[in-house]
């Protein structure tokens, strides 16, 4: 096969099978579209109580807010990095790009943590109103999201230091960075939605 035809075929398969599977795509389709259904309620339920909407979000502190968007972002950024490394066979780079992902997904869930302690240090739990109940659902859920995220990339972080993936095998990174992707998205429909809009 010469050069040209063999970057056909590549474009080809790539086109019929995107960057870490089809089964990676349809799974971040689906949870988009929950968190979409679910911003859709929020957005319905505010508009039938602006008032107690408004004050339940003042109660917010979007300095950490942006903080964690900024972190998470990113995060994005060199995982992304990490895979176009390895792509181009610079196996080191992926790896402690992949690392720096890891620590500021953990920056993030720090984070959240404490944002966390701090409503529960003054009694706003799930059941404090409407707008608390979607606040710690949606926002739990993205939590857990990017926690099996961190686990997935630890994974491939400990498999990049071994030797398992390369500039030709390297379709589970891949995946892992487009679940992380995901993560990123998610939050960007969150941030405003909870923090900013009202």
């Amino acid at each position: 096969m010469s050069s040209e035809q063999h970057v056909l075929s590549r474009e080809k398969n790539d086109i019929l099978h995107p960057p870490g599977g089809i089964l990676i795509w349809i799974l971040i389709f689906l949870e988009v579209i929950t968190f979409m259904i679910a911003l859709s309620v929020f957005a319905y339920m505010r508009s039938r109580n602006a008032a107690m909407f408004a004050e339940s979000q003042a109660m917010l502190n979007p300095l950490l807010g942006t903080v964690n968007t900024i972190v998470l972002l990113s995060s994005g950024y060199f995982m992304a990095e990490a895979v176009r490394k390895l792509r181009a066979g610079l196996l080191k780079l992926s790896v402690r790009y992949t690392l720096v992902t890891i620590l500021l997904g953990l920056v993030f869930i720090a984070i959240k943590s404490f944002e966390y302690s701090q409503k529960i240090e003054h009694g706003i739990g799930l059941e404090y109103n409407t707008f608390f109940t979607f606040y710690w659902l949606l926002t739990g859920f993205h939590l857990i999201h990017v926690s099996v995220g961190i686990v997935i990339l630890v994974f491939i972080y400990f498999s990049l230091r071994k030797g398992r993936y390369d500039a030709r095998d390297h379709e589970d990174v891949e995946t892992g960075a487009a679940f992380w992707h995901m993560c990123d998205l998610i939050w960007m429909l969150l941030f405003p939605m909870l923090y900013l809009i009202n």
